[in-house]
């Protein structure tokens, strides 16, 4: 569960950038799930913005979302054409997966990572 500020701009940023279908819930809208594959993150919109604080703000280097993939190449490849910003690039991370990242619009740290071949 993310905690976001403006659900609507979360809403743009998950089906645009990273390919995500989204269903938002509430009149008006405070509660989206957004789905890809086999791939599920839920969403809850936070009216005090200050108070959403990315895991990565408390432990360095920690993920809100890790997915995990069976082609990161290509997945990296088509969130670059999304126009996605990267956090950090592809490479060969020391616990065992090729990944890369990208920030969301509250700076949740949101990894991609296919594990390597033994």
């Amino acid at each position: 569960m993310l905690l976001v500020s403006d659900l609507e701009r979360s809403a743009r940023y998950y089906r645009d950038m990273l390919g995500f279908e989204r269903q938002t819930y509430g009149d008006p809208a405070d509660f989206m799930v957004a789905a890809r594959d086999d791939v599920v993150v839920l969403m809850a919109r936070c009216p005090e913005a200050e108070k959403i604080v990315p895991n990565w703000k408390i432990v360095d280097k920690v993920w809100n979302v890790y997915i995990r993939v069976d082609d990161v190449e290509t997945i990296y490849a088509e969130v670059q054409e999304r126009g996605a910003p990267i956090d950090y690039s592809l490479y060969d991370a020391p616990h065992g997966f090729r990944e890369f990242g990208v920030t969301d619009p509250d700076g949740h740290d949101i990894a991609f990572g296919q594990r390597l071949a033994a």
